[in-house]
């Protein structure tokens, strides 16, 4: 990592919370497992250590972090640990999902005003017409039926 890619890491970082803290318990594989959890969904970590109940020093635990959850130490400063690890997953583009059926779209210019958008707009607004008379007469049909 080079020292522009730590600064710009340094600079993002100065925004985030502290996900969690390291105290009396030191590095442990509960802590580690939280750590590999929360790297999942981002890259940039930001620990705290709590400085009276540490049994080790804060570039210590940054250290075995590191090791164990394969990432880098950006910064240690006073009781407070940055992190990071690239996850390939978080830069592909996610396959974008059609929410909308494609009979209900229409094609070409939005523009309102266009005679294709109206007759469109029209024969969309005729067929759902159509469908609500044919279902209103589908539930006269049944209420007659019961009575």
């Amino acid at each position: 990592m080079t020292s522009k890619e730590r600064a710009a890491l340094r600079a993002q970082a100065n925004s985030l919370e502290p996900l969690f803290q390291v105290g009396k318990g030191g590095v442990n594989d509960a802590l580690i497992a939280q750590t590999e959890d929360a790297f999942r969904t981002r890259e940039l970590l930001k620990l705290k250590v709590l400085l009276e109940t540490a049994p080790k020093p804060p570039k210590e635990i940054a250290e075995e972090i590191a090791r164990a959850t394969n990432s880098q130490v950006v910064q240690v400063v006073g009781g407070s640990m940055i992190f990071y690890r690239e996850n390939p997953e978080l830069h592909d583009p996610a396959p974008k999902k059609n929410t909308k059926s494609s009979k209900n779209t229409i094609k070409g210019t939005k523009n309102p005003n266009r005679r294709s958008v109206r007759v469109a707009k029209a024969k969309k607004a005729a067929a759902e017409r159509k469908t609500a008379a044919i279902r209103k007469a589908q539930r006269n049909r049944r209420r007659n039926a019961d009575v």
